[in-house]
């Protein structure tokens, strides 16, 4: 039996060394996103030591890191914002004029609409449109149009007041909220815009004016945006028609007005399709001798319901909505058949001249003069025989298409007659410009002949012009035989009017080429 082995004590155990639980608890600090976690350093400056400081080190590097990188997303965020900011404001912003658009205006009528308290007055909209605005683009160019809209904004701005917010529509088109208005007020607001706009607008060294038509409409409890801009833009359009009051208050009938009109525009573009309308003549006479020299063709609407139609009733209808060029062609092809029918009964010398109207947006189409030309190919007429009527207005205020129109139409051997003369700018400085072979002066300037020496002096006066300016003159609206007497006394040769006749049938027409006698005075209604 081995003796027992003597005892021998344990080792001695290092003391706990709590640097790494420090590190692990940095560690963890640091993963969670606390990279101001600083462990400290003991005085063993031992590889333990070192871990730590590196650790620190890291920590310290990341900290700044994450620091420049929340400076770079906050400067970031902050040129995002102000950019949707300025993109916004440019979404408000009219480019041209600087100020407010039609989504400014719609915003700012919403929020009016929505803070009117019960019983108060609540949003008033005045919607301009100028007048006479195509006139400054077509003689001035755009660039000076552009000018002159930027004034008119500016002046807009100035006449409103404060607390009013005033928009660019699009165009010429403008509109003024006023966010708390009654009925005068709102009239005192279009007044003074109406005298701001009255005021020349000096573009270097040329002048321009314009005017405005203005509707008014008082926003009525619950009503929205939408329709206030419906209401207010019906009564500037019925200020448009009414050429004695530019500023017009929203009234009911307007909008039953507006709806008829559109349901017209509907009817009168089936019209040609459907075989609607016809002409009538109304024949041209020597005045001396009261021989047909012509007919001008005058279009009528036989409307399913409504029977005949006058053009006045229909053609400025036709005008706005661009149906007028469809029916301008449709009336020149139907009254060049009909002057083929009417061949056999011509007179022998062949001075039978048809006249048919122009109106200014036809003078706009680029393949006017091929169509003319191939009417007339088709029909077997001359160029000589057609005679194309321009009001003096479209004759003014043409552009380079207008021009080209009139210039090859005349080169085509076509006759060109300024209708209406005497309405407008009436001046003998541009009636040598114009390549027009015939001038008709119009029915208000021999109204008063009979009655007053003055306007028979100035009648004169006017066919003395136009003899000067190498043309001839045709008078229209001769009612009696004093008329027809004091125009033959001043050297006028050719005339129109019910005096010798009222438009009439083709028929008619027909009888009168085969007779060949005068035409009556004092005709009897047909």
């Amino acid at each position: 039996m081995l003796p027992d082995a003597p005892s021998v004590p344990p080792a001695a155990l290092p003391p706990e060394d709590d640097r790494l639980s420090q590190v692990v608890e940095g560690i963890i600090r640091i993963a969670s996103g606390d990279l101001n976690t600083h462990i400290p350093v003991s005085k063993a400056r031992d590889q333990v030591d070192a871990v730590i400081t590196g650790i620190n080190l890291l920590a310290g590097e990341l900290n700044e890191v994450y620091a420049a990188f929340e400076e770079r997303v906050e400067s970031r965020t902050r040129e995002l914002r102000e950019a949707h900011l300025t993109m916004q404001k440019m979404a408000m912003t009219d480019p041209l004029t600087g100020i407010g658009n039609r989504s400014s205006l719609h915003e700012a009528l919403t929020a009016a609409v929505a803070a009117r308290k019960d019983g108060e007055p609540g949003p008033a909209v005045l919607l301009l449109d100028l007048d006479g605005f195509k006139d400054v683009n077509d003689s001035l160019g755009h660039d000076a149009g552009d000018l002159v809209l930027i004034e008119i904004a500016a002046r807009l701005v100035a006449a409103s007041g404060p607390g009013s917010v005033v928009a660019r529509l699009g165009g010429d088109e403008f509109a003024v909220l006023l966010p708390v208005s009654s009925v005068q007020q709102s009239r005192g607001a279009a007044m003074k815009i109406m005298d701001s706009l009255k005021r020349r607008i000096t573009l270097e060294d040329i002048d321009a004016w314009t005017g405005a038509s203005i509707g008014i409409h008082l926003a009525e409890p619950n009503e929205d945006a939408s329709a206030i801009m419906l209401r207010a833009d019906t009564a500037m359009y019925a200020a448009k028609e009414d050429v004695h009051r530019r500023i017009k208050v929203f009234e009911p009938v307007m909008l039953y007005r507006r709806q008829l009109r559109r349901r017209t525009a509907r009817e009168l573009r089936r019209a040609v399709p459907n075989g609607e309308l016809f002409l009538a003549y109304q024949p041209v006479v020597e005045l001396k001798s009261g021989r047909l020299q012509g007919v001008e063709a005058l279009v009528r609407w036989n409307h399913p319901s409504r029977g005949v139609v006058m053009p006045d009733d229909f053609i400025p209808l036709a005008e706005e909505t661009g149906l007028i060029v469809g029916i301008g062609r449709w009336v020149l092809g139907t009254a060049l058949q009909q002057l083929e029918q009417w061949r056999p009964l011509l007179p022998a010398d062949g001075k039978f001249l048809l006249r048919v109207n122009l109106a200014a947006s036809e003078l706009q189409n680029m393949d006017l003069v091929d169509f003319v030309r191939g009417s007339l190919r088709k029909t077997g007429s001359t160029p000589g025989e057609l005679v194309l009527e321009i009001t003096e207005g479209a004759l003014l205020s043409g552009g380079d298409v207008e021009t080209y129109s009139l210039r090859s139409l005349q080169a085509l051997g076509v006759g060109l007659e300024i209708d209406d003369f005497g309405t407008g700018y009436s001046s003998i400085s541009y009636l040598r410009r114009l390549p027009v072979d015939t001038v008709k002066v119009d029915r208000s300037l021999i109204s008063d002949m009979a009655d007053d020496d003055g306007q028979l002096q100035f009648v004169a006066a006017v066919h003395n012009m136009i003899r000067a300016a190498g043309m001839d003159a045709v008078f229209e609206g001769i009612e009696t035989a004093e008329q027809a007497r004091q125009l033959q006394d001043m050297g006028c040769c050719s005339g129109q009017g019910y005096y010798f006749s009222k438009p009439i049938s083709a028929a008619r027409i027909a009888g009168l080429l085969r007779e060949g006698q005068p035409l009556p005075q004092h005709p009897e209604p047909e």
